[in-house]
């Protein structure tokens, strides 16, 4: 355990079994200064629990009469891992029925501090679990941040950060933030960019210094979170941009490709798809494990790197 965990804990507990202690007391117990002392304090009153302070050279500190703590304990960030855990696990069938789910989330709705219960609820409201994809790096996410643009987006409260850029440039946002989801092992928000006057889509791994402001926002009408990160992950400015003629209708077209992975449209003689990697080899993997009949459109840099990779699986064949 984390030392500093385990020293809020023994302090938790020093209140619990005596009816007040000195600043100066309990630094001496715990091996801190009176200062750690009073951020230990506070950060403890933040999350709900009522210690009392009392100001003068003989005040002190104690936990109010009558409170019990409850049997479990848990930070902000391993609170939000357990509620995502059974947000999964419902989503993925883990749990035969969503009366499981609901019931282990009420136990945990109980034994929260009142703030973190309605942080955690805004992200139950909010958030969205896509697909995963073992092809794509995983992307980490704070998970203050998660719950600080969940909560954001339930209440419709603009947001400013710093955004560092693939190329590692930072910038000033003002955003509205109008929903969080997992998708293809990262975490996005999309919303109302001020400084582009224009929707984006935003990496969570990628935000710097978020701060709620005082200003207020409405989510459009019939806003689809998906359907946004999708197209915003279809515009992404990659080093290749192909153009295959699959031989399906363009609804089994439609069926077998990712929207996060390509665009697919009608065309004559079955359905053109579009698709953009900075990997030529990664394109015709997509392409193979489609266990379709295809027809390279362009560029011819893709058409001789399907050839390359016909002419090894055929001498892996031939032994």
């Amino acid at each position: 355990m984390d030392l500093s965990k385990e020293r809020i804990l023994t302090l938790l507990e020093l209140l619990q079994a005596r009816r007040e202690m000195s600043g100066e007391e309990i630094a001496q117990r715990l091996e801190v200064t009176p200062r750690t002392v009073r951020r230990y304090i506070r950060g403890l009153q933040e999350k709900g629990i009522p210690i009392e302070a009392e100001r003068g050279r003989t005040g002190g500190y104690r936990m109010r009469p009558g409170f019990k703590l409850p049997p479990l304990m848990f930070t902000n960030e391993e609170a939000l891992v357990l509620v995502l855990g059974l947000l999964a696990a419902e989503r993925l069938g883990l749990a035969t029925s969503g009366l499981a789910v609901e019931g282990a989330l009420a136990k945990l709705d109980r034994v929260l501090p009142e703030t973190l219960r309605d942080r955690l609820r805004a992200a139950q409201e909010t958030l969205q679990l896509g697909p995963g994809d073992s092809d794509h790096e995983r992307g980490h996410a704070d998970g203050e941040t998660v719950l600080t643009l969940s909560t954001a987006a339930r209440n419709g409260v603009r947001l400013s950060f710093r955004y560092r850029s693939s190329r590692g440039e930072e910038s000033e946002r003002l955003l509205d933030p109008y929903g969080i989801a997992f998708h293809n092992g990262r975490w996005y928000v999309a919303g109302w960019d001020h400084l582009r006057e224009a929707m984006r889509t935003f990496r969570l791994d990628r935000i710097l210094d978020i701060e709620p402001t005082r200003e207020s926002f409405e989510t459009p009408e019939g806003f689809d979170l998906m359907d946004e990160i999708h197209r915003s992950m279809a515009s992404v400015p990659y080093r290749w941009r192909a153009e295959v003629r699959l031989e399906i209708p363009l609804d089994e077209a439609r069926r077998l490709v990712n929207p996060n992975v390509g665009t697919v449209e009608p065309m004559e003689g079955g359905s053109r798809l579009r698709i953009g990697a900075d990997d030529l080899e990664w394109i015709v993997r997509r392409l193979s494990l489609l266990g379709v009949a295809f027809t390279v459109l362009g560029p011819p840099e893709l058409r001789d790197a399907v050839l390359r990779e016909a002419a090894r699986l055929a001498v892996c064949a031939r032994g």
